[in-house]
Order: C-alpha cells, then structure tokens, then sequence
C-alpha cells in the first residue's frame, strides 16, 4: 500500500470516528453578525465564551456563527480585526437563543474617547495556515500604477507570490503555473482576469468586501487547481441606508451605489468603471486615430433579501469586457460574465445551507479587414454552469463540520473563424469540447484541546470527457494513429481521486504555535500558452484521453509568533510541493486553432520548495507587510 494510500484511510478512519452526536444537555446560541454601520456580513469574526477559555468558533462567510453549550448564563466576547470588541450576555438556562450582533469600526469612534487595545491573535489561534486575507482597506493602501487600487498587484507582493511578468495580472504561486490558480468571484470562476492586456484586473476594489488567498491548506471546499485558491466576495449593500460614491482617476472613471431594498432585510450594490482614453483619441487630427478604440468597463452587481428568519437570498453578477479596434481594418475584444444566484437556509439552530446555481462565460472575438474585399472574424471561449451544494454543521464547541458536493458542466469552445463574402479565407470551425466535473467532500474542524487542535478533511473529485467529437491518439513523434468519434454525451475519458486535507495547530502560549498541513489537489483543466504572462488568447482545454490531469501534494510547516499585544504578525513557513503530469510543449509547438493540438504536448514532473517569511503591523498610522521568499521556484526534471 503506498503512502498516499495509507494517508487517506488514515484520514477517513478519523473522521468516521468523530462523535456525529449531539449531546442532548446542551444548547445552542446562534445568530449574524453584521457590520452596524451598513449591515454588511462580517466573515471570519471570533465569538469567544469568557467563562470557558479555549472555546469559541468563527463567523462563517455570510456572518453566521453557533455555539452549543451546557445550559447557563454566558459572556460571549465577539472580535473582529478594525472593530471594537464586543461583550453580550446569553441566558442558554432555559433553551437555545437566537442572537444578532453589530459590530461598530474603531475608526468610527470619537477621538475623545480612549480605546482599549483590541486582541488579534486569529493568526495564532486558528488552524489555518498558508492563507492571507486581505480587506479593501489594504488594497488601496498600497501604491500601484496610475492610481488604481487593484486586488490581483497586491497579492503579487506577499511571500510565496510571485508576477508573471511585468504588465502582467497573472502570477505564480509557490512555483505553480499561472492556470493553477483558481479565481472566484461570489463561486463563480474568472478565466480572464485582465483588463488592458494584464496592466490592470478586472476587479473593481471598491466593489470588494473580502478577499482570501490559500497558497496551500486549502478547505475541503475548494479543489479543481494545483497551487491556489483566491476566493473573492463582493459587498452586498449598504441595508440602512442610501450610499454613493466614486472618483476619477488617471485613466478612468467608477462610480459605486448601495442602498436598502427594505432597510435591514435586504440591500443592493451596482459599481460601474469605465477608461476613457478612447475619447481623447477623438481630438487629433489623423482620422485613422479619431475612428480607433481603445477602453475596458467592468460592472458589478449584487442584492440580497432576507425572505424570512431562516431564509436568504442573494443574486450577484460580473460584466466586464476590453476592446482595441484600428479603424475598421482591426478590432480585438475580450471579456468575462459571471451569475451566481445563491439560497441561505437555517435548518434548526445548527445546520447552516448554502444552495447555488452558478454561469460563467469567457471569450474573446479578432476582426481582420485584409483588404476591401477580405475580412475575417474569429471567436473562442469558455462556458460553465455550476451547481452547488454546502453545509455547515456547528455541532458543537469542539466541532464544526463541513460536508457538500458540487457538479459543474464545461463546454469549451476552441475556435470558430468566419470568412466574410469575397474573402481568400476559408470559414472553420473547430468542435466544441465538453466535460463534466464533480466533486464531494467532507471536513471537521476539531478543538481537541485549547491548545491542540486540527483541521480534518477528505475530497474525492471526478472528472468525464464528453463528447459529441472526435478523439485523436498520437504516437510518441505527435503522429495520429488512431482516430474514433463519439456521439452526444458519450463519454470518452474519466478520471478521479481522493484529494486528503490535514491541518494542526500547536499553540504554545498566548502569542506563539506551531502549525503543519498537507494537502493534494487535482486539476483537470489546462491553459496552452506559448507566453509565460499568458494572454486573452491563450487556449483552455480539458482533460482528454491524452491530457492527464495534473496532481500536486504538498505539505508545509509554520511557526507563528505575535508582538506588542498582537500589533504586529511575524511567521515563517516552509513547503514542498510534488506536481505530476505537468505540461509542456514541443519544439515549434503550434498552438493557434490547432484541432489536433494535443500532438504538440509533452508531459513531465515537477517539486517547488521554499522558506516565507511575513511580518505585518496590524495597528498605527503606518501599517504594511514585508515579506521575503529565498526558494520560490520549481525544480523541473
């Protein structure tokens, strides 16, 4: 038995060993936890017991928290990093209680009034590790280019981080690819995430409410990419009352609005952004510069409802897009949409739901006018929809539980090109690639003592290679030996496996622990690029009866130490990673609109290591990071 093999029975012997019981002499105090100045959902703050040190738990990301508790009378101590710290007593003598709580911003306090410095250990005490958040609030701290704020050059400067080339929004994380990072914007993937060829993201900061980053020791939840997850949420409105804001920068323009539906049960927020060089090329004299292009826009939305005590409801959604044109003789456009519609639901007072339906759209459009007589159009994309379904089982003060599955239905679009009337271009069209992909997990985050505690978790994902189309085998020169075509919904390849998760913490004293994890992570998606920055026409491809997926296992191991009353964060961690079938390209490889492209593939291994250390001032005038990474790059063989 290998030991991959012997790691995930391991793993599921321990999970089915959890006490999966609740215990009949307890009860449960749960509610949201909301921002008292716009009703926002507060994500990961802490509710403690004062009477009862070592327990607490975590708002999850629509701010809902549970504790159950032997019946008594409690203090429960709530913080969050920028707000006051909050105390509120709880009768749980009688039954479990439903208990709302608002937080006030420290910012928001009257400069007469002392404020008592507020603890911030979640670094120290959490299980988590290899994971970075970070607010709007840093984001437009730090400077960038033109100034404006931009969530994908920010990242780029945290330890194990690295651009994929200058102008460039793609990057690489702990020797990874630039396609092994998974982006997520309210669930839903971004495939592009560049506005003006990777100068700028698509990600409007003043949209933003919580962005996380998991370099590694990623939840259960999350899988489908080798190195990383950046899951990034949208704000849902101000629910008290009318807010407007915006600005006008270098190079362009955004405008944001909240405002309640019904004040305090549901809100909305639309945030536009355009450039507008495009209007200054109207002013010169040369009609070919008048009658060019040259912009990007960027839209987001979203609105919630609360339906009843128990029931939720949010709608959010992207539409961005870039276009260059010279005169009617070149055009060149790309651009993302994304719709995720998603139902909260409370079963009882400890089981949290989470449904969702999820669209995402990729693609990207060329216009050539060779001649008076001659054009040529061509398209290429990517197409996803996704269902969802999480749950959060708070089962107790030593236990909260994570099960859920999800099932998504790719279609890729390779390439299409339209010759027009009187063309010299023959009009082709490249079939259409489909797949479905799925994925289950389970994952128990467990409070064995105050200070031992870990984080278990078991994934199993699969992926199906559909047709209709054909499927080519190549010889190991490229060469084409066998060709078989498949009908609609047939499948032609299937792959899977169990993806194991493991994290524990070790907590020494009130400002030092010790963590590990390891994890693996199947993709089974690729990006083709002869560019190592990437480019909106780079090539999505599944994986198909000669692309394996990609795996990579990695562990790491941390220690974790706070100063001056937690003002400042220091670390330092050190990782491995394994990455198998790792692709490559021939000599003269053709990528463009290539229905055989899969001929120009090679396949090898790779291990990425490295030392990160981080050290953040969380309180002041003057806050930052500094950060350094001496190891960052694979070793391929």
């Amino acid at each position: 038995m290998t030991s991959t093999n012997c790691l995930q029975q391991l793993l599921w012997t321990i999970l089915c060993m959890l006490p999966l019981c609740l215990n009949a002499q307890k009860n449960t105090v749960s509610g949201n936890i909301k921002d008292a100045a716009n009703g926002e959902d507060l994500i990961g703050a802490t509710v403690s017991v004062k009477e009862l040190p070592g327990t607490g738990i975590s708002s999850n990301v629509y701010g809902f928290y549970a504790l159950s508790l032997p019946p008594g009378n409690y203090t429960l101590r709530v913080q969050y990093m920028g707000f006051t710290a909050l105390e509120e007593r709880v009768d749980l003598t009688t039954g479990s209680q439903t208990l709302n709580l608002q937080m006030y911003s420290s910012d928001a306090q009257l400069a007469e009034v002392e404020i008592k410095a507020v603890r911030d250990d979640q670094n120290i005490s959490k299980n988590e590790m290899s994971v970075i958040r970070l607010s709007p609030k840093d984001i437009k701290s730090v400077p960038v280019l033109f100034g404006e704020p931009d969530i994908l050059k920010t990242i780029q400067l945290l330890p194990g981080v690295q651009s994929a080339g200058e102008g460039s929004s793609g990057f690489f994380v702990r020797g990874g690819a630039a396609d092994h990072n998974l982006i997520l914007l309210d669930e839903a993937p971004v495939y592009n995430a560049s506005h003006l060829l990777g100068f700028f993201s698509v990600f409007n900061s003043d949209a933003l409410k919580d962005v996380t980053l998991y370099k590694g020791n990623m939840p259960a939840e999350f899988g489908g990419r080798a190195s990383s997850v950046l899951d990034i949420r949208m704000k849902e409105g101000n629910n008290k009352k009318l807010g407007v804001s915006g600005g006008l920068g270098l190079i362009a323009s955004k405008l944001t609005i909240e405002a309640p539906i019904v004040q305090d049960k549901g809100s909305f927020m639309i945030s536009g952004r355009r450039t507008y060089a495009d209007l200054f090329l109207k002013l010169s004299k040369e009609e070919s510069i008048r009658k060019s292009h040259l912009y990007f826009y960027d839209f987001n939305l979203k609105a919630n409802y609360q339906l009843s005590e128990r029931d939720r409801l949010f709608v959010s959604g992207y539409f961005g897009r870039d276009d260059f044109g010279l005169r009617d003789l070149f055009g060149f456009g790309w651009g993302n949409a994304t719709a995720t519609l998603r139902w909260n639901h409370l079963y009882g007072e400890k089981l949290f739901s989470n449904t969702s339906a999820i669209f995402s759209n990729y693609k990207y459009d060329i216009f050539l006018k060779a001649d008076s007589t001659s054009t040529l159009s061509i398209n290429s994309g990517i197409r996803d929809l996704n269902f969802k379904q999480d749950f959060g089982w708070f089962l107790d003060e030593n236990h909260t539980v994570k099960f859920g599955a999800n099932m998504i239905y790719h279609r890729f679009k390779p390439g299409k090109i339209d010759a027009g009337a009187g063309s010299s271009f023959n009009s082709t069209v490249l079939d259409d690639r489909f797949a479905l992909e799925g994925s289950a997990y389970l994952q128990d985050s467990w409070t064995i003592t105050p200070k031992f505690s870990a984080e278990i978790g078991m994934r199993y994902s699969w992926f199906n290679y559909l047709g209709a189309g054909t499927a080519y085998t190549f010889d190991d020169a490229g060469e084409i030996i066998e060709e078989k075509t498949y009908a609609d919904w047939e499948s032609i390849q299937q792959y899977g496996g169990w993806e194991p998760r493991l994290a524990m913490r070790f907590q020494w004293n009130k400002t030092s622990s010790l963590k590990a994890s390891l994890n693996r992570n199947y993709q089974y998606m690729h990006l083709l690029s002869n560019s190592t920055t990437g480019t909106p026409t780079d090539i999505w491809m599944p994986s198909t009866n000669n692309i394996e997926p990609q795996i990579a296992d990695q562990i790491a191991l941390g220690y974790f130490r706070n100063f001056a009353d937690n003002a400042f964060e220091f670390s330092i961690e050190t990782y491995y990673k394994r990455m198998d079938n790792l692709i490559d390209y021939r000599n003269g490889a053709d990528l463009f609109f290539n229905k055989t492209v899969e001929s120009e593939l090679v396949y090898g291994k790779g291990e990425a290591y490295g030392v990160e250390l981080l050290l953040r001032k969380n309180r002041g005038r003057l806050r930052g990071l500094g950060e350094l990474h001496p190891f960052p790059y694979p070793a391929r063989f």
